[in-house]
């Protein structure tokens, strides 16, 4: 059996317990278009196959695609995909039903992996995936709470957003550092909030959440002044992790105006 390597930033799941909750938290049906990503040892892959007989995987380590495929057949079709997730794109699977993602993420890419899924939002009905548990806090966070920012606002913004199960660092082969979470994203249909012109909505964010001890009035002044700031009905003297997606979405039209 492979040993984890460093560079792919892989972690094998091993725990049954484990294993089992993210199942039911899945509930994968014969005929679920699913897509697992770094499927690694097959610690999930099996059991998913067992339950929806067919299933997609897109594995970086070329290395783990021969003892995948060789206990693969007697529990469903596996397709293998070797390829970098981060420069994939969903379209290149086709139409159809809208694909159920499920992964245990790399620590290191998880972040930036989720904001590249989200460009193919339309094509997912949901995802499950296991992060860093300090990713998961900052997703699920609500405005006023210290774990609130960027990462909370935009995937709020395009889903709803579940903290499902704390994962124990032992549940692992290697016992990473840090202790991990399952959480589920499910796109929604159309957003809650009109922000205008995305590109936009997008750097207003970043922009408020880059001096996060500044007021809003400061953080936001190389985009929109403290009279725009107040005509859109907030306090230019609150700091950004206060403010709502709502309010968000009201700055960014207005600037737009």
């Amino acid at each position: 059996m492979q040993r984890a390597r460093k560079r792919f930033g892989q972690h094998f799941l091993h725990d049954q317990r484990v294993i089992e909750s993210i199942l039911r938290a899945v509930d994968p049906q014969p005929g679920d278009r699913l897509l697992e990503i770094g499927p690694g040892q097959g610690a999930l892959t099996y059991p998913l196959l067992q339950r929806c007989r067919e299933l997609v995987a897109i594995e970086l380590d070329r290395d783990l695609i021969p003892g995948l495929k060789s206990k693969a057949g007697r529990y469903g079709k596996l397709e293998i995909i070797n390829a970098d997730i981060l420069e994939y794109r969903l379209p290149e699977l086709g139409t159809g039903e809208a694909w159920r993602l499920v992964g245990n993420l790399p620590y290191n890419i998880s972040t930036p992996l989720m904001f590249h899924l989200l460009e193919s939002a339309r094509l997912i009905k949901d995802m499950h995936f296991m992060v860093q548990k300090e990713v998961a806090l900052r997703i699920v966070a609500r405005p006023g709470e210290t774990d609130y920012g960027r990462l909370s606002v935009m995937l709020q913004y395009h889903c709803e957003c579940q903290y499902l199960l704390d994962v124990a660092p032992d549940s692992f082969k290697p016992p990473p550092r840090v202790e991990s979470t399952v959480i589920r994203l499910r796109p929604l249909p159309e957003p809650e909030y009109d922000v205008g012109n995305y590109e936009v909505f997008s750097t207003l964010v970043q922009t408020a959440f880059g001096q996060r001890r500044k007021t809003i009035a400061n953080s936001l002044k190389p985009l929109m002044d403290r009279a725009l700031i107040i005509a859109c009905g907030i306090d230019p003297g609150l700091r950004a992790q206060n403010l709502r997606l709502a309010d968000f979405a009201r700055l960014s039209k207005a600037l737009q105006q």
